[in-house]
């Protein structure tokens, strides 16, 4: 079992990663192997053009988006991490998601899901917000935490000096892993992933 987690900032080992680098540490602890990619400088997003409907992935090959895609497809759940900017997810985070969701979304259905944000101050809900709606509405389960999925500093140093934001990834690692093991046992007891009939 596995999961990805996706780092949205520019900044390969900074704050974000700090909190995701926690989780995946929780994850590890409880047996599921993980991986951390940075995708925080995609260059454009989705521009509508529909030929994902037609090819299975974005018609536009770089950035490594079609990869991160697969790779989601592949995983047994996904952590999508982002510093907060002017209350909002990193831009070339919310780039990268569109293009994934909307050429590949519906094949995440049921992986568990979680959101990160990592800010100096404040900004954090809404960014949480902007980042779980590509969950829900791909029917993808929100794994919780005791808090807000979100640490506090300026710096990966002061990061780890924010106690209760790494409880809050430590608990996250762990409820994510007990999910993740509650799917696995549901399957090979015969409980079927449900369909969605439209």
């Amino acid at each position: 079992m596995k999961v990805l987690l996706l780092n949205g900032s520019p900044h390969i080992n900074g704050c974000t990663f700090t909190a995701l680098k926690e989780v995946a540490d929780w994850l590890n602890r409880n047996d599921i192997d993980t991986e951390i990619m940075s995708i925080g400088t995609v260059k454009h997003g989705c521009i509508a053009c529909g030929k994902c409907k037609e090819l299975g992935h974005c018609v536009f090959d770089d950035d490594n988006v079609n990869t991160i895609a697969a790779k989601i497809r592949e995983a047994d759940g996904i952590v999508v991490g982002s510093p907060v900017y002017y209350s909002s997810p990193n831009g070339s985070l919310i780039a990268a998601l569109d293009r994934i969701f909307y050429s590949s979304g519906r094949a995440f259905a049921h992986k568990p899901a979680a959101a990160v944000v990592s800010a100096r101050r404040a900004g954090t809900t809404t960014a949480l917000d902007d980042i779980t709606k590509y969950f829900t509405i791909v029917e993808m389960p929100v794994v919780s935490s005791t808090y807000w999925t979100m640490v506090h500093g300026n710096t990966p140093e002061q990061v780890k000096q924010d106690t209760e934001g790494l409880a809050t990834m430590r608990n996250l690692g762990i409820n994510m892993a007990w999910l993740i093991k509650c799917i696995d046992a549901g399957k090979k007891a015969g409980v079927d992933v449900p369909i969605n009939k439209k």
